[in-house]
């Protein structure tokens, strides 16, 4: 199977999430003997991963540019995904045209709609505005693709509930977690640590919140204990975040996520709003860091609820019982693995990735004339897509002539 993925930026899995879950994608497609290419007209970060170590062909592509029609129609993919629904806005109905018979895949990432309407709410109060103007345009973009892949089960419930989105239109594929044999154990390591992309705005209002609200609290309890804070892209926010004095330390970039979390005793995931699933609590599984967190960063991951802590009270004990107990931050270690084992073990999610994406595209047919939704919004709406984008082709090279 040919496969073209279409990136928002490159990947860089040592910086987010989401770079992650690309290079996750890559590599079950990758073992299974598909040929891989990797697009995006984003420019390529310091940071972003060297797609050749997968064997996958790299290409630099424009938006708005005629030129990836002739280019993808001699390409001729089985598959195309689409990484986000703005690329598929951007490059949905140039496929759809000139490679008709490619399966069209949308990953989510997350759901951008319900981060974005949980920000709102948390900024504004009031209730949660679900069906905002994000939402629009990401619902439309699932139902003009021939499947979504969903990091969360929560999201895909959600989204049958909420948007009438059929069954067969989503697949759940989360993070494929590996665990190493041993890990570092209690008396090796010591303080207390955050981790993530201070370019994505739930990370950077829980190292403020963590700041303000929740390390006093700890630190009274524990006063020689200190908290790193560790971000991507967050050399701005440095003299806001680095205050040694009240033991909160801002460390910048860490090289080796999992390699740095070894050192330290108890991870913290203090995260108002979000969605997806959390790459920062699955590093703590990776490294055997025991993570205190919040409903947002517990959402999807486990089934039962005492993982998860509403208040600042219950999240300071924890965090506290956890850097104080030997016997309680063992168990909590263990527990992480099981969750890991039982729902997220790569034998079983990198295999299942080919199997599903092959069998949609054999029932592309059935399945298209079925989404009658989907054939609306190609009809009306993605063709306005097309229109402007045309527009700007014919304004550009107008521009081009003078």
């Amino acid at each position: 199977m040919r496969c073209l993925i279409l990136g928002k930026v490159w990947p860089e899995p040592s910086s987010t999430a989401a770079g992650q879950r690309i290079c996750d994608l890559i590599s079950a497609l990758s073992v299974a003997g598909w040929e891989l290419s990797f697009a995006s007209a984003a420019q390529a970060g310091e940071y972003a991963v060297d797609l050749a170590i997968y064997g996958v062909a790299s290409h630099a592509i424009s938006v708005n540019d005629p030129a990836f029609d002739a280019w993808v129609a001699e390409l001729e993919p089985d598959v195309v995904v689409f990484d986000r629904f703005m690329t598929e806005e951007q490059f949905g109905w140039r496929v759809a045209e000139h490679c008709p018979e490619a399966l069209r895949v949308l990953d989510t990432s997350d759901l951008h709609c319900l981060r974005l309407a949980r920000q709102a709410q948390m900024e504004s109060g009031g209730v949660l505005q679900l069906k905002n103007e994000t939402a629009i345009r990401e619902v439309a973009a699932i139902y003009r693709s021939d499947l979504t892949l969903m990091i969360s089960e929560f999201e895909i419930e959600l989204l049958r509930r909420e948007f009438s989105i059929p069954e067969t239109l989503l697949a759940y594929w989360p993070f494929p977690i590996s665990l190493p044999d041993a890990f570092p154990g209690f008396a090796a390591r010591q303080n207390f640590i955050m981790i993530g992309s201070l370019q994505h705005a739930p990370n950077l209002d829980a190292a403020r919140w963590c700041q303000q609200a929740i390390w006093p609290q700890i630190r009274s309890a524990l006063p020689e204990a200190e908290l790193h804070c560790f971000g991507s892209y967050g050399a701005k926010y440095a003299g806001e975040l680095n205050q040694p004095d009240r033991g909160f330390h801002f460390k910048g970039r860490a090289g080796n996520a999992l390699q740095t979390m070894s050192g330290y005793r108890v991870n913290l995931a203090p995260l108002r709003f979000g969605a997806g699933l959390k790459g920062k609590v699955f590093d703590g599984f990776l490294s055997g860091t025991p993570t205190v967190m919040t409903p947002i960063a517990a959402e999807g991951i486990f089934v039962e609820s005492h993982w998860a802590h509403e208040s600042i009270d219950a999240f300071v004990d924890e965090a506290v019982a956890l850097y104080t107990d030997p016997a309680r931050w063992q168990s909590r270690q263990g527990e992480g693995q099981a969750v890991c084992r039982e729902r997220f073990a790569a034998s079983r999610w990198r295999q299942q990735l080919p199997e599903r994406l092959r069998l949609a595209h054999d029932q592309r047919a059935r399945h298209r004339e079925a989404n009658f939704v989907g054939q609306m919004l190609r009809h009306h709406q993605h063709r306005s897509t097309e229109f402007l984008s045309r527009w700007i082709e014919a304004k550009n090279k107008l521009k081009g002539s003078v």
